[in-house]
């Protein structure tokens, strides 16, 4: 008798198989919707079922407005789908994405306080994406204060037009934020008058990938956002040439890595053939000792690895005219230069001119030169054929590939 009921117990504490736990998250999902007066997602339900037939974790959720269903059909909303994973625990799904939904505040206060649970319900979540949504002053503010709490390692908010007051809120929750390493703001309104508060955001933060394509910083807005980062590149890269330096030139680290004296971007940098850099991954070693809130934490600082700047209006048509190209130049050219962390750039549709070419070609041998990791850059075809070729050619490793294919041939 006592061997059955230790039977009983241990099988009430066996984790249940994924198939049951996605089974009972989908009933409880539409339970809420039903409640709430909305309709279930077709998206997440689709997901969902999908997951149960394959036996797999459901790690995305896609929260997305049905464009043909007709006006009598109730709405798609975010309330329902926080609910279940705070009612299920459902821990397993890292990314979230809401798209095309006008998102009121009980909504946002619902999602800050998610991503606020520490200590009490973990949130799951280390992407968010909000694309295409409709959000007052209030929501921004109240997902701004969230940030400063989130585990999120990324934070895509692609089409969502900010004016001033919304994105001052947006970037108070950025700053000296040490966990989020990727922003993207594609397409969001952002004008000359930002550049100078990207600027510092990113000068106090951990991030380090940044998407910024069809904005309007022009030259003026881009010169205020890249002069910080590029004068601590030209700092740092003339140390490195100092004797005695030891710190010169080290990337990111995470706060634990560096307590123990490894990390996995710095290993990267001591390569100089490396070409590509991947700043959210890598294997993570386990010591004793470190508090869990330290876990995921980077280093403060203008660590930028990728940087897209296509299609911002950075020509010589602006208020600046070429002077302000002139200076944005001089100003990008110094971060090809010095920059060891600095692995892409885009620059796509902006009308840079040959000139402007020549001199990024310039900075990509004088970078060559100086032995630091290749630099994949993405500039305007708008240019002449054999510029264009040659800045091609020198952000890729073809050196290398000739050896080889000497060597072949003998």
């Amino acid at each position: 008798m006592p061997r059955a009921n230790e039977g009983k117990h241990k099988s009430k504490g066996a984790p249940l198989p994924i198939v049951l736990i996605l089974q009972k998250f989908l009933k409880t999902y539409e339970k809420h919707c039903a409640q709430s007066q909305t309709s279930v997602c077709p998206a997440i339900k689709s997901d969902l079922k999908s997951s149960i037939d394959s036996d797999q974790v459901l790690r995305k959720f896609m929260l997305v407005r049905s464009d043909d269903s007709p006006p009598r059909i109730l709405p798609v909303s975010l309330e329902p789908l926080l609910m279940t994973i705070q009612d299920e625990c459902y821990t397993l799904a890292k990314e979230i994405c809401i798209w095309g939904l006008p998102l009121s505040n009980p909504e946002i206060a619902r999602l800050a306080l998610l991503l606020e649970s520490k200590g009490h319900t973990t949130c799951p979540f280390t992407t968010l994406e909000i694309i295409d949504c409709k959000m007052d002053l209030w929501s921004l503010e109240r997902l701004g204060k969230a940030l400063r709490f989130s585990s999120l390692r990324s934070l895509v908010l692609d089409y969502c037009k900010f004016g001033k007051e919304e994105l001052e809120s947006i970037f108070s929750g950025l700053e000296n934020n040490q966990r989020l390493q990727g922003l993207s703001l594609r397409y969001c309104g952002l004008g000359p008058q930002s550049g100078l508060r990207l600027g510092s955001v990113i000068s106090q933060s951990a991030i380090c990938e940044l998407y910024l394509e069809g904005n309007y910083l022009e030259c003026s807005g881009a010169l205020a956002f890249l002069r910080p980062i590029a004068d601590f590149a030209e700092t740092q890269g003339k140390d490195q040439l100092t004797p005695g330096s030891p710190d010169a030139g080290h990337p990111p680290q995470r706060l634990q890595a560096k307590q123990r004296g490894s990390s996995t971007l710095n290993q990267i940098t001591k390569s100089s053939e490396a070409v590509t850099v991947k700043t959210t991954s890598g294997k993570k070693k386990r010591k004793k000792g470190i508090k869990k809130k330290m876990e995921g934490l980077m280093e403060a600082g203008p660590w930028l690895v990728k940087l897209h700047l296509a299609d911002n209006g950075i020509d010589g048509k602006g208020k600046e005219g070429e002077n302000g190209l002139l200076e944005f130049l001089q100003t990008l050219t110094c971060l090809i230069k010095y920059s060891a962390h600095l692995r892409e750039i885009d620059l796509g549709n902006n009308v840079l001119g040959e000139m402007a070419a020549a001199e990024i070609l310039e900075a990509l041998r004088a970078r060559k030169t100086g032995k630091l990791p290749v630099l994949k850059i993405t500039v305007t075809p708008q240019i002449s054929s054999d510029t264009f070729r040659s800045i091609w050619k020198n952000s890729k490793k073809s050196n290398t590939i000739r050896k080889k294919k000497k060597k072949t041939k003998n």
